[in-house]
């Protein structure tokens, strides 16, 4: 099959599985990035249980395989009497692995951070909470831009693992398994799908670089 022929008969189903792949990377993104900072928080707070276990949060999800952790979300949980939908075991695959990338870069922008501001609102009497949502996490968060697009990337990417699962509408890769199921797409079908996560990592690195060039902390 050409282009315009897998087009003509799959683009409707093309435009929903670019959508799909879309709405999984926003969301499991969003998700990474809200736990990810509360565990970074944990790993920087004066309790040592609480570092403790952002420690080995990090350790254990940034050190898992995805369709490891989809497998036993899939078809472990139901023993535990825990079952979730397909969308959602993807949704929770996708975004506890990057959490833990997540943290360890905002880590790293904390380490850029000059001590001497940590002591210097420490001298004014600022809590804790104060000093990581004023000082800690908004200058993190400038030094990391470019990692943090690189992982918004990799979490786009993470998301084919949504093709290991029936979902219904299917996500970009799922789609190309199915088009080779159904009809003679071949290697045609991969191009195209291909083309959109290609096109779209771009387009999340040029919006990266334009926004670490406004918000980066020069030092």
């Amino acid at each position: 099959m050409s282009i315009t022929e897998l087009l003509s008969e799959f683009g409707h189903e093309y435009f929903l599985g670019y959508l799909t792949t879309l709405q999984l990377t926003f969301f499991s993104f969003l998700g990474a990035f809200i736990i990810g900072t509360i565990v970074t928080v944990m790993r920087v707070s004066p309790i040592k249980p609480l570092r403790s276990f952002g420690n080995f949060y990090v350790q254990v999800f940034r050190n898992i395989p995805g369709a490891a952790l989809l497998i036993l979300l899939v078809y472990a949980l139901p023993y535990l009497s825990l079952v979730f939908s397909y969308y959602t075991c993807v949704l929770i695959a996708t975004t506890l692995i990057p959490s833990a990338f997540l943290s360890e870069h905002l880590i790293s922008g904390i380490n850029t951070i000059d001590k001497g501001q940590i002591e210097a609102a420490r001298s004014l009497g600022l809590t804790f909470s104060k000093i990581v949502s004023k000082i800690l996490i908004p200058q993190a968060l400038r030094s990391t831009v470019l990692h943090m697009t690189n992982l918004l990337v990799a979490t786009m990417l993470t998301t084919a693992l949504a093709s290991q699962v029936p979902l219904n509408p299917l996500d970009l890769t799922g789609l190309v398994a199915h088009i080779n199921t159904h009809a003679t797409g071949g290697i045609t079908a991969f191009v195209i799908s291909a083309f959109l996560y290609c096109l779209t990592a771009v387009l999340i690195g040029q919006a990266g670089n334009k926004i670490d060039k406004k918000v980066r902390v020069l030092r």
